[in-house]
């Protein structure tokens, strides 16, 4: 299996994206097919051309209407449209769920209703083939996982059906306030509009991660260009990537966070561990350091994954009372391991298998399985563990490999 990477330096944009894609070797009959399912066959023409972009090469991609009156949908008319058509289950609910997000974001900005969104912008049959071509781009892949690093926003203003808007323009605003996902800012970005909604949508919907893995074994690459010239190359990378998560040691991005407290009782650094844990928090240790006035406090330290790091940061704010919080991002190998179940004769026990990367196997018993079956037999942890290797059967898993 394989991960994707989308690398937007310049920009993320819809037809920057399905360049991307179709350079990664998406053939152009997966994009055509599910927008002839809708009835447009007639409605649009693909160009796709061999290019440059400051000198580095890539797929550049235009939409032309051969509508003679292109109508202004609705999102009900586009609504319908997309789910009476014959696409399969899943790309059809990509494709709402994309459509849905733009709607919603559109309709706050105009405060109106979400259904009379009128779509001048995504609407249109470009908008169209954008996001039901990268939706089947995506389905055609069939990615493990997909990671994007953060957009960048640009700044200026720009000319739209509604007239001139600041960039940010109102609806990437929203977008980015609905799903929770940053933008790169700053004068040193290019003084034009580089994410767009229907780019930023995608991603909110499609991507798993927005950030980019610290180690990646690169299989393949597409390079999607934009058409704005800028003060350097505009482009959009697609890398797709062998997935760590498949291997017999897997790589684990990890977020550590640690505080220093000195004002807090016993049990409520007990309280603590256990609401960070509670939040996602994959482990938390204690230890004991001296602090500024030679005053003696406790190192409080949390491991959790990058999409889990934001909610653990709102409990320490609510269960501690730390002022200031140590954040690092950093990883670890581990090994595929599964649980699950042995009979044994005190009954069924709760294990864990781990697959070494030899080809053998390990087993290890719950402690709270050990320390519950203890009090029933009479025998202590250790006899039990000693009984258990040679009368256990065998191993029952109740799920697949996890890294």
């Amino acid at each position: 299996m394989s991960a994707l990477v989308i690398d937007c330096p310049t920009g993320l944009a819809g037809d920057m994206l399905l360049s991307a894609l179709l350079d990664l070797g998406v053939p152009e009959s997966a994009v055509h097919e599910p927008l002839h399912a809708l009835g447009l066959a007639k409605a649009y023409s693909l160009k796709v051309e061999e290019s440059q972009s400051g000198g580095l090469r890539g797929l550049r991609l235009t939409v032309s209407s051969e509508e003679p009156n292109p109508p202004h949908r609705l999102w009900s008319d586009l609504r319908r449209l997309i789910s009476d058509a014959p696409l399969s289950a899943s790309l059809k609910t990509k494709v709402l769920q994309v459509f849905q997000a733009l709607a919603d974001a559109e309709a706050t900005v105009h405060g109106c209703a979400p259904d009379q969104v009128h779509f001048h912008e995504i609407g249109a049959i470009d908008s169209l083939v954008d996001v039901v071509g990268v939706c089947a781009g995506i389905e055609n892949l069939s990615p493990s996982s997909i990671y994007c690093s953060a957009p960048p926003a640009g700044h200026g203003r720009v000319k739209t059906a509604h007239g001139v808007l600041p960039v940010p323009v109102p609806a990437v605003l929203e977008l980015a306030k609905r799903h929770q996902l940053q933008l790169l800012t700053g004068e040193d970005l290019p003084a034009a509009e580089l994410t767009t909604p229907t780019g930023l949508a995608l991603m909110a919907v499609l991507a798993d991660y927005f950030y980019r893995p610290s180690k990646m074994e690169v299989e393949a690459l597409g390079i999607g260009l934009g058409h704005r010239s800028l003060d350097r190359p505009n482009l959009l990378r697609l890398i797709r990537i062998r997935d760590a998560s498949r291997t017999e040691t897997g790589w684990q991005e990890l977020v550590v966070q640690e505080a220093w407290i000195d004002d807090a009782t016993a049990e409520e650094l007990a309280s603590l561990a256990q609401n960070l844990r509670l939040a996602g928090a994959l482990d938390v240790v204690q230890g004991a350091v001296l602090m500024k006035k030679q005053r003696p406090g406790t190192s409080v330290i949390a491991l959790t994954t990058p999409d889990q790091a934001a909610a653990l940061r709102q409990v320490w704010w609510r269960h501690s009372s730390t002022i200031g919080l140590r954040e690092r991002e950093q990883g670890r190998w581990v090994l595929p391991r599964r649980c699950g179940t042995s009979a044994t004769p005190w009954g069924l026990i709760r294990a864990k298998q781990t697959r070494r990367p030899d080809g053998t196997f390990t087993l290890k018993w719950e402690q709270d399985e050990l320390q519950r079956v203890s009090a029933q037999a009479g025998l202590t942890v250790m006899e039990l563990r000693d009984r258990l290797s040679l009368e256990a059967q065998d191993f029952v898993p109740e799920e697949d490999w996890q890294c």
